[in-house]
C-alpha cells in the first residue's frame, strides 16, 4: 500500500503548492513524459512521444498533481446539439517534475477514425443493426486473412489496437454517445487492445460539468462484441479480459487512494459531486511501452471488472438501445468493463486475445 511513501508524497504535494501558484506548467526539457513511444498508425505518423520500458515495477507509486491545468490547451473535438460538450487535453505538471497530458494521450488528431454505427455528430442514426450494411465498411489490413468485425460503443472515448497496430480511434472524444464498426484481418491468436477514456471539462482534476453541478464526477465503460466472417461472436468484452488504470482523479486527498502490487484502489475515494474542486488531485502512472502487443507481459494486471447497462446509465442511449440484440446477444451477452472504478479511473488499457 501507499502508506508511508504516499504520506512523503502528500508532504511534497502540499509544501510545492505553498511556493508555486501552479502545477500546470511545461517542464524543462527532460521531464518525464506520460504516454509511450506510440505505433504507427494509417498515416505512417510516429509521435514523438518519450518511451518507458514495460518492464517496470509491478508496484509502482504514482505521481500526484494538485489543481486545474490551464497550459498547452487545445480542442479537440466541439459538440453544439443536445448536450453540447467540447472535448479538450492539456498539459501538468506532477510535483516530481513530469509532465503529463490530460485527459490522455491520443491519436485523435492523425489516427483513422472507426466507421459509424451511430453517430448524431455525423447524422449516422440507423434503427439496429438492420439497418446497417456491415460489408460496405473497408477490411483494415493487421496482418492475416481471417476477416473479423468488432462493434464497440465506448464512455467516452476509445482506441482500438490489434496485435499492437493502431487500427481505428473514435470519432467522437466526448458527446455525444456513438458507437462503431471497425472491419480487420489478421491471423489468430489475436491480441486486442483498447485504450478507453473518461473524458473531463475540468482538465487535470477528472470533473465536468453535468446538470449546474461544475465539479460532477462523471463514470465511464466499454462494451464490445467482435465476430468472425461466418457473423459467429469470437470475443466479448467480461472478466477474463485485462484492464488497468493509468490515470486516476478526481481525489479530495491522495491518502484515499491505495496502491496493494498491480492494484490501483480508489473504493476509499468520495464520489459526490462538489461546489469546489480546485484543490483537488490526480494521481498518474506512464503508459508501458507496446502495451498493446501480443507479447507484452500483462500477467500482473487485475482482469476487467463487470458492470450492469443500469449501473453504467445507457438506457437513454441509442447508440447502444438500438443494437441490443448485437451488445446482449442471449447466448454472448457482453459485459460493461472498466477497471475497479466508473468514476475514478480515467484512463483505462484493455486487453484480450483471440485464441486459434
Amino acid at each position: 500500500m501507499l502508506k508511508s511513501n504516499l504520506s512523503l508524497l502528500v508532504a511534497f504535494a502540499i509544501l510545492a503548492a505553498a511556493t508555486s501558484t501552479t502545477m500546470a506548467q511545461t517542464p524543462s526539457s527532460g521531464a518525464g513524459i506520460d504516454d509511450s513511444k506510440s505505433p504507427k498508425v494509417g498515416n505512417g505518423a510516429t509521435p514523438d512521444f518519450i518511451t518507458v520500458s514495460q518492464k517496470q515495477p509491478v508496484s509502482e507509486q504514482p505521481s500526484f498533481t494538485q489543481g486545474e491545468s490551464q497550459s498547452d490547451v487545445v480542442t479537440l473535438f466541439e459538440w453544439t446539439g443536445a448536450n453540447p460538450r467540447t472535448a479538450k487535453i492539456a498539459k501538468i505538471k506532477s510535483t516530481d517534475g513530469r509532465q503529463w497530458t490530460v485527459p490522455a494521450r491520443t491519436h485523435f488528431q492523425f489516427a483513422p477514425k472507426a466507421f459509424d454505427l451511430y453517430n448524431e455528430a455525423n447524422k449516422v442514426t440507423p434503427a439496429g443493426l438492420a439497418d446497417v450494411d456491415v460489408n460496405q465498411i473497408p477490411v483494415i489490413d493487421a496482418g492475416g486473412d481471417e476477416v473479423f468485425t468488432a462493434y464497440v460503443f465506448g464512455d467516452n472515448y476509445f482506441e482500438f489496437y490489434v496485435n499492437g497496430k493502431l487500427l481505428a480511434v473514435d470519432p467522437v472524444p466526448m458527446t455525444p454517445f456513438n458507437s462503431n464498426v471497425i472491419r480487420f484481418k489478421a491471423q489468430r491468436p489475436v491480441t486486442i487492445g483498447v485504450m478507453g477514456v473518461d473524458w473531463e471539462e475540468r482538465l487535470g482534476l477528472g470533473f465536468e460539468q453535468f446538470r449546474g453541478a461544475p465539479f460532477h464526477q462523471g463514470d465511464a465503460g466499454l462494451v464490445a462484441v467482435i465476430k468472425n466472417a461466418a457473423g459467429e461472436t469470437v470475443s466479448i468484452t467480461d472478466e477474463p479480459w485485462k484492464a488497468q488504470t493509468f490515470y486516476v482523479a478526481p481525489l479530495k486527498s491522495p491518502d484515499c487512494l491505495v496502491v496493494d502490487g498491480s492494484h490501483r484502489d480508489s473504493s476509499k475515494c468520495s464520489t459526490e459531486d462538489v461546489e469546489d474542486g480546485t484543490t483537488w488531485f490526480a494521481a498518474h502512472w506512464p503508459i508501458p511501452q507496446n502495451w498493446a502487443a501480443a507479447d507484452f507481459k500483462d500477467h500482473h494486471w487485475p482482469n476487467a471488472v463487470t458492470f450492469t447497462n443500469d449501473f453504467v446509465g445507457v438506457n437513454n442511449k441509442p447508440a447502444y438501445t438500438n443494437f441490443t440484440d448485437l451488445f446482449d446477444a442471449p447466448d454472448a451477452d457482453a459485459k460493461f468493463i472498466w477497471s475497479s472504478s466508473l468514476v475514478h479511473d480515467n484512463l483505462v488499457l484493455m486487453r484480450t486475445t483471440i485464441g486459434k
